[in-house]
């Protein structure tokens, strides 16, 4: 059987299988850490504003850091940055749990924790997202990317349910020890992931800010990439906000709590279901079909603002995390088959940006209009944001006519053949959803 025969074909190269187990690792505390930070906070201030401050913090220089992070992940062993930044992530928790546990937290440690734990993410995750090509042939990246987001999904799920129980049988402090141990165990999976890398070590590297513009340049000149970032951008900026903020307040109203959080549970089954359609599914235009699936995110707008029972809401938000997978598929091989190996972390630094911003600018902006026009309108202005977004990706000749394909045999990457010269081992998008404190990549 070819490797291109099977759906699993990507987890015979041993460098994906640990990279793939890296970000799932991380992704089990990233679910874990969120739950273990806001009671740890809140049992020490009971203040929902220093909990706001802890967390914004590491917001902030996560954007602040993230374009550079795209810079060093194309300018040294993709895998190195990763291993390093998960050492560094693993202290910076570890401390953070050893202050809740001994009670000697105080609200500015956490502070200066959580932003320097943004600065280690803003290096990190470009350089993750960079990654996957470098360890599969290229005829194996949709498959490739499937996998992990399959995995991330299920440990998503685990890391959420793992964190309720932590938190509450022995506390917030262990739960975000667990978090650190993630960090670890990621760090010793990056450390195997061995593959040649895609800097020119032959030539003199121009300066960071050269090598921004350098990364602005590739990233404009397609215009179907600064086009669907574009158009994701107004997503996030509709969506993550009307679901996050508005959709709690009107499961208070309607359907309560325990339900709506069954809703969001069945936004992240159809996430996992969605990769595994994604895992078979094979046509041309693979961009396009990702884009079209968008559409879906208005449904469970809609159903929250003109009928927000608890039948239509699960089945509305199963089917929206499923569109969201196959776009979020779609455009990492569409990102990884087209933008040259050696600017890709920088391209997809201003592909993160673009999300980071919209995600939290949408989140304080969206309750004063719902104060001003009304939860219903509100969540149907933002429905229409989301229609508008999708339409205006599809007028983009290149969304409509970018095939998917199979690189010449030279451009194809050797994952199982370590660099020569020494080990090189220390080593959303779409919609990307908004990072904790311990967020990873």
């Amino acid at each position: 059987m070819r490797s291109g025969d099977s759906a699993l074909a990507p987890l015979r190269h041993q460098p994906f299988r640990y990279l793939a187990l890296g970000r799932a690792a991380t992704m089990l505390g990233n679910s874990i850490a969120p739950i273990a930070l806001a009671f740890a906070v809140l049992d020490l201030t009971g203040s929902v504003r220093d909990l706001g401050l802890v967390v914004g913090a590491r917001s902030l220089t996560n954007v602040l850091f993230l374009l550079f992070g795209g810079v060093l992940a194309d300018r040294l062993p993709r895998n190195a940055v990763m291993v390093v930044s998960c050492t560094l992530a693993a202290v910076t928790q570890g401390a953070v749990a050893a202050l809740v546990l001994t009670g000697t937290a105080t609200i500015p440690t956490l502070i200066a924790l959580s932003a320097v734990n943004g600065v280690v993410t803003a290096f990190a995750w470009p350089a993750a997202a960079a990654l996957v090509p470098q360890t599969v042939p290229a005829e194996l990246l949709q498959s490739a990317n499937a996998l992990n987001r399959l995995g991330v999904n299920a440990a998503m799920i685990g890391g959420a349910s793992l964190g309720g129980i932590l938190v509450a049988g022995v506390g917030p402090g262990w739960g975000l020890l667990a978090d650190a141990a993630t960090f670890a165990l990621a760090g010793l999976a990056f450390a195997r992931v061995r593959v040649p890398s895609v800097a020119n070590r032959g030539t003199t590297r121009p300066n960071p800010f050269r090598e921004l513009r350098e990364g602005w340049t590739e990233f404009v000149s397609r215009s179907w990439v600064w086009v669907v970032v574009l158009g994701f951008l107004l997503i996030n900026f509709a969506y993550a906000s009307s679901v996050n903020v508005l959709g709690p307040a009107v499961a208070d109203e309607t359907i309560g709590r325990r339900a709506w959080g069954l809703v969001l549970a069945a936004q992240t089954v159809g996430m996992v279901v969605g990769a595994l359609v994604a895992l078979r599914i094979r046509v041309r235009r693979l961009l396009l079909l990702g884009v079209l699936c968008m559409f879906a995110d208005a449904l469970l707008l809609v159903g929250l603002a003109w009928s927000p029972g608890f039948a239509l809401l699960l089945l509305t938000g199963f089917i929206a995390g499923a569109a969201v997978e196959q776009f979020s598929i779609a455009w990492e091989t569409s990102m990884q088959q087209n933008i040259p190996a050696d600017r890709l972390a920088r391209v997809y630094s201003y592909d993160a940006l673009g999300s980071f911003l919209a995600i939290p600018l949408g989140q304080m902006a969206i309750g004063p209009v719902a104060v001003a026009l009304g939860t219903g309108p509100t969540l149907l202005v933002a429905a229409g944001v989301v229609l508008l977004a999708v339409l205006g990706m599809l007028l983009n000749p290149g969304v409509r006519q970018l095939t998917a394909h199979r690189p010449a045999p030279e451009d194809a990457p050797t994952p199982d053949v370590p660099e020569t010269g020494g080990l090189v081992a220390p080593g959303a998008v779409g919609p990307v959803e908004p990072s904790s404190l311990a967020g990873k990549p």
